[in-house]
């Protein structure tokens, strides 16, 4: 028979770093899903991703206790700040540009979220990405 589901619910965990303190502890706790399973299977997963790279998680939660997560990649305003060399976008983004990025790097974005995102080839990706950019204030060169 199949399990269960309960529900589902998101965190946003650094990668590699999951531990039981809050938000992480808490919000697993209150689901009943065992926190040290989970936050070493996380680190597990996410040990060959850039250590500290915010990584959107989806859990599934079954009544049995057991859950299941499906790790996303980093959201691309994470990569374009890392690609630009800025701590946060512009104030009044449409306004002033804060940095710029090149093409090319867009791209590298583009093919590294492709798996998350809405778009059928890397051309269409990008167009993502430079939105994205557009809306934080990064000029794409």
């Amino acid at each position: 028979m199949a399990k269960k589901l309960v529900g589902t619910m998101k965190l946003q965990v650094p990668a590699g770093q999951a531990n039981p303190s809050p938000p992480v502890g808490p919000a697993l706790g209150q689901r009943g899903i065992n926190i040290m399973e989970f936050c070493k299977a996380f680190n597990a997963k996410t040990q060959e991703m850039e250590p500290g790279a915010p990584c959107p998680t989806v859990i599934s939660y079954y009544q049995d206790k057991s859950f299941t997560m499906d790790i996303k990649t980093p959201p691309a305003s994470y990569f374009l700040k890392k690609a630009a060399k800025v701590k946060s976008g512009a104030k009044l983004p449409g306004k002033e540009t804060v940095a710029t990025v090149t093409s090319a790097q867009v791209k590298e974005i583009a093919e590294a979220k492709m798996k998350d995102l809405n778009a059928n080839d890397v051309e269409a990706a990008m167009l993502i990405i430079m939105g994205s950019a557009r809306s934080m204030g990064i000029e794409v060169k």
